[in-house]
């Protein structure tokens, strides 16, 4: 059963999403918003893991859904001309030239083309050092890039968030947290950090897994069956990062891991919040709006459709498409078809928004089951269908 409100005709969302999670044991909610106002407001389940109470107030960390929380913030700095996208980064960040990354662009990092999708190899950053922004900080600009920048994608799934809070620190004299309180939370009225408040510490439901870690004594064995070179620089880079995955995610339950500012996957919030951001960002909320229509068009159109893997990752398939920070369209995140932009997060967490049918979405949920690219997480199909049925 799904409690929470919904509006006239969406109906059949609030029953699609309750017959989603009927046998999910963990808890999930959903907000939708069309036009500025609020259409469903809805939360299902229990948190089996501290037993807290569950509503459209609890809180859950976002995971990569905070990357389109961030890319959001680093979009209200273009659209004031604090930022260009065409801009080497070195404009803004000096530092960042070191090591051959002087005609790295704004626009590289935001689509994950820059070259930096792990930290180095031996630059020894390991789950303890993610909550250092200034650790996290001094291993890029010393960094060499993994691939020439601009000739390939890779998702840079810890790196992201470093590099689009340090150019939205050095712009704006504000860590990417306070910018965010300062100029979207605060004025919207959300429950959305990064880097949360001591005092909002017991709103925060754990998230939890069943699921086989994945670590790299198993993925090695495949990547040789195909061939790729796993002593490749890329390659132990990669390998680096996904050592720190199983361990990130306990940490990221834990108080150290929401005080932190780790951008790409840190931000903590809910539905409601998420929701109402990519809401502001395509049309007025209560008098706000984040985002002129030319920054949006702008914010999402595709960047990487042309590109493959780096070498030699470069035989397997790219399942991830971005425009400039966030994601669009693709098999595994459909959103509401052509025109969304949003992020989806580890576990099926996701945020969005679809400005042809002016409606803005936000998800979460504690039980982080299934893929990233095996398919969509099958607990967003019953309300998607739903509510694409509700817009017709």
């Amino acid at each position: 059963m799904a409690e929470g409100f919904v509006g006239r005709g969406f109906e059949a969302v609030r029953d699609a999403f309750a017959r989603a999670h009927g046998s999910d044991e963990g808890a999930a909610q959903l907000c939708v918003y069309r036009h500025g106002r609020v259409v469903a407001d809805l939360w299902t389940g229990r948190d089996p893991v501290a037993g807290k109470g569950w509503d459209a107030r609890s809180l859950v960390v976002l995971m990569s859904v905070s990357k389109g929380v961030t890319a959001t913030c680093v979009h209200m700095l273009v659209e004031r001309g604090r930022l260009e996208l065409a801009a080497p980064v070195r404009e803004y960040w000096p530092e960042f030239a070191a090591g051959g990354k002087a005609d790295i662009t704004v626009a590289d990092v935001l689509s994950h083309r820059a070259g930096m999708s792990s930290f180095d190899p031996d630059a020894g950053i390991t789950v303890s050092e993610l909550t250092d922004w200034s650790a996290c900080v001094a291993a890029l600009e010393s960094m060499t890039p993994l691939w020439q920048p601009g000739t390939a994608i890779y998702y840079h799934s810890l790196t992201w968030g470093y590099l689009a809070g340090e150019l939205v620190r050095r712009v704006s004299g504000k860590s990417v947290g306070e910018f965010l309180d300062a100029e979207i939370a605060r004025p919207l009225g959300l429950s959305l950090w990064i880097g949360l408040p001591e005092s909002r510490e017991h709103r925060v439901v754990p998230q939890f897994t069943h699921d086989r870690p994945l670590t790299p004594a198993a993925v090695e064995p495949v990547l040789a069956r195909m061939g790729i070179d796993v002593g490749a620089r890329l390659i132990r880079a990669t390998l680096a990062t996904l050592a720190t995955r199983d361990d990130g995610i306990k940490m990221l339950n834990t108080r150290e891991g929401h005080a932190a500012e780790v951008p790409s996957g840190n931000a903590i919030g809910n539905a409601r919040s998420l929701a109402r951001m990519y809401a502001a960002t395509i049309g007025e909320v209560d008098g706000i709006r984040l985002l002129t229509p030319a920054t949006v068009d702008r914010a999402r159109q595709p960047q990487t459709d042309r590109l493959g893997h780096p070498a030699p990752l470069d035989v397997m398939p790219v399942t991830h498409r971005f425009a400039h920070g966030y994601e669009i369209t693709r098999p595994v995140h459909p959103m509401l078809g052509d025109g969304s932009f949003g992020h989806v997060g580890t576990g099926g967490r996701t945020g969005f928004a679809h400005p042809p049918s002016g409606v803005a979405v936000g998800y979460t949920c504690t039980n982080m089951t299934g893929g990233d690219t095996a398919g969509p997480d099958p607990r967003w199909l019953p309300w998607m269908a739903a509510l694409r049925e509700a817009l017709t």
